[in-house]
């Protein structure tokens, strides 16, 4: 998910707050381009879309998954900070393992962050996997 930093950021947690109603409880990860600075994920300071996003993912019991790295998540000619997150639902909190800021060379001002997600019956979604699937594990 990108918000745009010329923009408000509240359009964004309207729609963050529509995919988190239509996910029924089930879990949920947002892969997010915030464009918002805060220390509560490791940015040297927090702003005013920052404080916004953090009241957000407090009202709606999300977890930010990102880990104090050397590295940033976004590195350009104006400076660093830790704008990427990936933010999950209490329902992964448990499976997302191994976050980290990647190394390698990327076309993009913007660091590659890898993680994995472990599946278990929890989050197995029944809509998607047929029960026969769920059944035999």
């Amino acid at each position: 998910m990108y918000c745009d930093w010329e923009k408000p950021i509240e359009p964004d947690l309207a729609k963050m707050e529509f995919a988190i109603q239509h996910a029924k409880g089930t879990a949920i990860l947002f892969a997010t381009d915030s464009n918002a600075r805060s220390t509560l994920w490791h940015d040297k300071l927090t702003n005013t879309r920052g404080r916004i996003l953090e009241e957000f993912l407090t009202s709606k019991q999300l977890y930010i998954v990102n880990k104090d790295n050397n590295n940033t998540t976004l590195r350009n000619s104006l400076g660093t900070s830790n704008i990427d997150l990936t933010i999950i639902s209490t329902h992964l909190l448990n499976n997302v393992t191994g976050w980290t800021i990647c190394d390698q060379e990327s076309i993009s001002d913007h660091n590659f962050i890898k993680f994995d997600i472990k599946q278990s019956r929890d989050t197995l979604h029944s809509e998607i996997i047929p029960k026969w699937l769920i059944q035999n594990k």
